[in-house]
């Protein structure tokens, strides 16, 4: 990690909530300072809003804003379950929105790695705010740049490994097949958490397997419990840098109706924060908090969950 400027008191923090209302003041993640305000940093929150690779209902574009204003109910001066005061450890930053184009695919993911790429220089770590999952490959050519080959843990609802929907080969079903063959995966030693409801075919699992997944269905988290979820995924991964993927559709409809794809049966929002929070021995370099549909929403249920998985993420980072 490359050493941060900082002044002679240690990271610029968030706006302070006791000083100006959480309601008010800046509109970046958690309110931390815009890139432009530090010198240098060591963690990025970067919003991707991009949804054409969505297969069901689109508007996840909206995400990255949604999720922006729902982490101003966060109080992010002290994680308590972490014991850990991220912003006084580590400077983080919101690098604004990607310019994405809506209309071409492969030009997206082109705009998207070449934005990633100048944030993440020189090592510093990366979060993407989506966007629908289709943004995690040109994330995962970024990190992988920076830090090599990454083991992927992956909560989702869907395998997301297809090989085409309708022709296209890259959309937010297929996005970690093509990641597999892209070389960026370090194979038997990445995992689908939360997986459930019905597939395309019997072989969709046959194949998923071919690329080196550990798959934990929603109901196998019933019988491992969380302990033992934490544990399965820390010994898959190893000591390996990790990028860490969570689609919002993990949770079930109940706690997180504002996605595209949603599916009966998912995890809670306590049962997801619980396993992060486990996973404090993972050399986390890389993640993205995607598939956070507003129109679909209320009262902020699912941007709030999304921005609070982010302010996990971070945490952890700074933990490490």
């Amino acid at each position: 990690m490359p050493e941060t400027s900082r002044g002679p008191l240690g990271p610029l923090p968030p706006v302070n909530g006791t000083t100006v209302p959480r309601f008010a003041g800046s509109g970046t993640f958690a309110r931390v300072p815009e890139i432009g305000q530090v010198g240098d940093y060591d963690v990025a929150v970067l919003g991707v809003p991009f949804d054409t690779g969505t297969s069901y209902r689109p508007g996840a574009r909206f995400g990255p804003m949604a999720v922006r204003q729902a982490s101003r109910h966060l109080r992010p001066a002290f994680h308590v379950e972490l014991g850990t005061a991220p912003f006084d450890e580590i400077q983080v930053v919101d690098a604004g929105d990607v310019a994405v184009t809506p209309y071409s695919i492969d030009t997206a993911l082109g705009q998207i790695a070449d934005h990633a790429r100048e944030v993440a220089r020189g090592g510093r770590r990366l979060l993407a705010i989506g966007g629908d999952h289709t943004i995690a490959l040109p994330m995962l050519r970024t990190v992988v740049r920076e830090h090599g080959p990454v083991a992927l843990v992956h909560f989702d609802a869907h395998l997301d490994t297809w090989d085409t929907y309708f022709q296209a080969p890259t959309t937010h079903g297929t996005v970690f097949r093509r990641a597999f063959e892209e070389g960026l995966l370090v194979e038997d030693h990445s995992i689908h958490v939360g997986i459930r409801g019905p597939l395309y075919g019997r072989g969709d699992m046959d194949a998923d397997k071919r690329f080196g997944f550990r798959t934990i269905r929603a109901g196998d988290i019933d019988v491992l419990g969380l302990l033992g979820t934490i544990q399965a995924i820390t010994e898959r991964v190893d000591d390996l840098p990790v990028y860490l993927s969570v689609d919002i559709d993990v949770l079930d409809p109940a706690f997180a109706p504002g996605t595209g794809t949603p599916e009966a049966g998912g995890l809670t929002s306590r049962e997801l924060l619980h396993v992060l929070r486990g996973l404090t021995g993972l050399h986390l370099v890389g993640g993205d908090v995607v598939e956070v549909a507003p129109a679909y929403d209320h009262a902020e249920v699912t941007s709030l969950a999304a921005a609070t998985v982010l302010f996990d993420l971070i945490t952890l980072m700074a933990r490490k």
